[in-house]
């Protein structure tokens, strides 16, 4: 296994970047992007990079214009799906079928964008359901609406939105799994009942399970 091949991706948002985890015998590509407030050293974004090339999925970690610029801020979620559609081309001329995916704003790109670049399957890790306090102000629509086989990884304390309050949707629209305890960055208190190392276990496991029969 190769790590940290960089690619740098113009695109009309601005220069993106590309970290590759490859796999040495890549079954899948899976495509992660971070969200609003950080980027690709989110512990689960890490974790997942680390652990799944040993299992034939090559790990893509993707860092918007905006991020690569230096700024502060995200921009609109329409200037989101550009950078992502731009570094697309990139993500699918590695070979293997592009699970698209990424941690909150990212993974609604993921969602929003999937049936429209072709996307194999949507990872949507701690998806942003709605803002903290808001239950009313719903994005199910974006999740619900990804077209093909999708799973989230939430928190079970996530402010943004805990497993329970996922809408029900039809057989085949979207699976879950909880990491108990942990809150939007996946962070478990010291009191949980189970550790940090375990959270992220989950969360790899999780993954694997689910991407099993996809490749």
């Amino acid at each position: 296994m190769t790590s940290d091949t960089i690619e740098n991706i113009r695109t009309e948002a601005g220069t993106a970047r590309i970290t590759w985890h490859r796999a040495d015998r890549p079954r899948l590509v899976l495509a992660l992007s971070h969200g609003a407030g950080g980027g690709i050293e989110a512990r689960d974004l890490r974790a997942l990079a680390a652990a799944l090339p040993a299992h034939g999925v090559s790990v893509a970690l993707v860092e918007q214009p905006w991020r690569v610029a230096g700024k502060k801020l995200a921009p609109a979620p329409k200037t989101l799906d550009t950078g992502w559609r731009g570094v697309w081309p990139a993500l699918a001329a590695s070979g293997p079928p592009v699970i698209s995916g990424g941690r909150s704003a990212g993974a609604r790109v993921a969602c929003r964008t999937a049936a429209e670049l072709g996307a194999h399957a949507v990872l949507a890790l701690s998806f942003p359901l709605h803002p903290p306090g808001k239950p009313e102000t719903s994005r199910a629509d974006e999740l619900l609406g990804a077209g093909v086989p999708t799973l989230v990884v939430q928190g079970g304390n996530d402010p943004f939105g805990r497993p329970e309050e996922f809408p029900e949707a039809p057989e085949g629209t979207y699976d879950l799994v909880e990491v108990p305890y942990g809150d939007h960055g996946f962070a478990v208190p010291k009191r949980a009942e189970i550790t940090q190392e375990q959270a992220l276990e989950l969360i790899t496991e999780g993954v694997l399970e689910w991407a099993g029969p996809l490749g």
